[in-house]
């Protein structure tokens, strides 16, 4: 299957009046693929994707265009979309601490997904200690987040059971060491797609 078919195919698991945040719609994507502007018409897909939380199915068509593009980014992109699908959606606003203090990071925090850091999100051990938990960070609108910095990212739990708990408004902590590296205030959190929903859509 070539690029232009995996767009269409795309373009039909999205309902004709989605809208996405700068006003594109499906139309666009096709005429934008009529002109063979591919790379513009994934943009304006997955942008109404995620407008619309569409299904797996959709981004896995989306991934595979953009690796036959060679887009990687946008090919992760997709492929954490999809696993907000299954997994569900956590969103918080990210604070670092200063770079000047104990443990502050001194280097960029990488904004597609690498980083794994620890995070403290209210449990406990037996022995009473922290309960650590891993999820990867994606930077949102921005290539990364800089030492000190504050963006919205998303996280991608390895055991995201775990934190389907959390509410907006919950806060919670990052650790790359034992000191604290971030604080982060809960500002979406969205449970997975129902079994039905996933169903439909090809989970």
């Amino acid at each position: 299957m070539d690029v232009p078919e995996l767009l269409r195919r795309a373009a039909r698991h999205l309902p004709l009046a989605a809208t996405g945040e700068a006003g594109t719609t499906v139309a666009d994507a096709r005429e934008y693929l009529d002109h063979d502007e591919w790379e513009v018409a994934l943009d304006v897909l997955v942008e109404l994707g995620d407008a619309c939380r569409t299904g797996t199915a959709f981004w896995d068509l989306l991934a595979e265009a953009a690796r036959m593009m060679w887009l990687s980014r946008t090919e992760r992109w997709c492929h954490w979309q999809r696993a907000e699908v299954v997994h569900g959606v956590i969103r918080v606003d990210l604070q670092l601490v200063d770079p000047g203090v104990a443990n502050g990071r001194r280097t960029p925090i990488p904004g597609d997904g690498h980083l794994r850091p620890l995070w403290d999100i209210g449990d406990v051990t037996a022995a009473g200690n922290p309960d650590l938990l891993v999820a990867r960070v994606w930077v949102e609108s921005q290539p990364d987040l800089q030492p000190g910095g504050r963006a919205v990212v998303r996280l991608a739990p390895m055991s995201p059971q775990r934190w389907r708990r959390l509410v907006t408004g919950d806060v919670i902590t990052m650790h790359e060491q034992r000191p604290v590296a971030g604080i982060a205030t809960v500002v979406e959190s969205v449970s997975p797609a129902s079994d039905d929903r996933k169903e439909y859509y090809g989970a």
